[in-house]
């Protein structure tokens, strides 16, 4: 069995600005974020990480590298970027919404085959490539206790389709900025939930 850590990174100027849609703009924490990371490393203390993973954007390796205390042992996975928001991209959703109302009603009732932001990426492409993260780790790290650090709508996707729900319910998961979820992940017993937001 492995025992995941599962965060989103700490707070953006982007989620402080109104919850601008932030996917592969890379941006820094702003200081609410960095105190967000620092509360979070006093949390994980009761853990010992064999290993840490995070998306590449520097939010997330931020995040990463202040909740788990060991910048130097991050490990970089492309496979956890936050998800391609296509034109969405940096606007607030009444902003896009209003600009185009078709593009945000496909996503919302089908993510599976529609793309965000109408050129960004569909939500199947997404849980295939977290897929191929989670389907390593499973062959590769079994008994450890990692930490990964990820975006908000990555993690809901991943969280949605573990859990068996359709895709356009990921939405009802909430995971706040710099808060832990902890999962565990095992070849024969599969998927489990053990905290959201902690």
């Amino acid at each position: 069995m492995i025992t995941i850590c599962l965060l989103r990174h700490g707070e953006t100027s982007f989620n402080a600005d109104g919850n601008r849609y932030c996917g592969r703009t890379d941006i820094s924490l702003t200081d609410k974020g960095i105190e967000q990371a620092m509360r979070m490393n006093m949390l994980l203390k009761k853990y010992h990480f064999d290993y840490i993973f995070s998306s590449p954007l520097q939010r997330a390796k931020q995040t990463a590298e202040i909740a788990s205390g060991r910048p130097a042992d991050v490990i970089i996975d492309e496979r956890l970027v936050e998800v391609d928001f296509g034109i969405w991209e940096g606007k607030r959703s009444e902003e896009f919404i209003a600009e185009d109302p078709e593009s945000w009603t496909n996503w919302l009732s089908d993510p599976s085959h529609h793309a965000a932001g109408r050129t960004g990426e569909t939500g199947t492409e997404v849980i295939d490539r977290l897929a191929s993260f989670y389907s390593h780790i499973l062959q590769n790290y079994n008994d450890k206790t990692l930490l990964v650090v990820g975006h908000n709508g990555i993690n809901r996707l991943f969280l949605s389709h573990q859990l068996g729900m359709p895709l356009q319910n990921y939405r009802r998961i909430v995971q706040e900025n710099s808060a832990l979820t902890l999962i565990t992940l095992d070849k024969h017993s599969g998927f489990n939930l053990l905290k959201l937001n902690a």
